[in-house]
């Protein structure tokens, strides 16, 4: 069996019976063409509309909106003092709510756990509202703790007195810059 052949078309072949019948031929005609290039071009237009659209929206507001609560994560040696300090500043900075939250010792029986050191870093970089991580000055917990902290872009405060530390990141929140809080308090940090 010859496959049919239609006016300036191949013939097309069929996998299950080798050739297809006249009938099932798609003929393309000139309308039909244009109609899919608008079809196209339609589609085209609304998908970088769309992506304009996400775009705008991503650009919005920037900075912390006003009801927000902002989280700072304090190693348990500072924790009592840093609450204290917080109380005493009405648990706000400037229009902006913050609070503390006590993080568990890395110490058992006088060693470092590295794994109670991670664990405390890897929550406070999961945590959206985390604005600092507040720790005692210990070089070999730092050394651990840090890179944890700056792959998520936390700000730490290293200090011996939670009062002190908590004191430090009060006063750098009202005065932070536009944007990304966490990167104004980062550069705010490595400043002084």
């Amino acid at each position: 069996m010859t496959p049919p052949k239609t006016s300036g078309q191949r013939p097309l072949l069929s996998v299950l019976r080798g050739v297809t019948d006249p009938s099932r031929i798609q003929h393309k005609t000139k309308e039909a063409d244009r109609g899919l290039r608008w079809t196209t071009r339609a589609a085209s237009a609304a998908a970088v509309i769309a992506c304009c659209g996400l775009f705008v929206a991503g650009c919005g507001s920037s900075g912390v909106s006003r009801d927000a609560t902002l989280t700072a994560y304090v190693e348990a040696p500072l924790c009592a003092a840093a609450k204290q300090e917080l109380a005493k500043h009405g648990g706000r900075a400037g229009d902006l709510r913050v609070q503390a939250i006590c993080l568990p010792s890395p110490r058992e029986a006088k060693k470092l756990s590295l794994a109670t050191l991670g664990a405390n870093a890897r929550r406070a970089t999961e945590d959206s509202t985390a604005v600092a991580y507040l720790e005692a000055p210990d070089p070999k917990a730092s050394r651990f703790v840090h890179p944890i902290l700056e792959t998520a872009e936390v700000p730490w405060i290293s200090a011996s007195s939670g009062s002190a530390a908590m004191s430090r990141l009060l006063t750098l929140i009202p005065d932070a810059s536009s944007g990304s809080l966490r990167e104004s308090l980062r550069e705010d940090l490595n400043e002084t």
